[in-house]
């Protein structure tokens, strides 16, 4: 059997591997429980985003958390 290698950009790398991580959680969970966390991810990634300090850790996690709800979407 061959394997296909399949090469990717520095640059593009972390997005790629979150994409891939989602997909891992979509897969485990289900759908539903994965719209549902995401969710959860987005409500609190704007809370914590209300404080400047906060905005470090709390802008990720909402976009993490649009991502992996419209991951469960589609």
């Amino acid at each position: 059997m061959t394997h296909k290698h399949h090469y990717i950009s520095c640059v593009l790398w972390p997005f790629v591997f979150i994409w891939q991580l989602i997909a891992t959680i979509v897969g485990l969970t289900g759908r539903f429980v994965a719209m549902v966390i995401g969710l959860v991810f987005i409500i609190v990634g704007v809370i914590v985003s209300l404080t400047i300090i906060g905005a470090i850790v709390g802008i990720p996690m909402a976009i993490i958390g649009l991502l992996l709800f419209l991951k469960g979407i589609f």
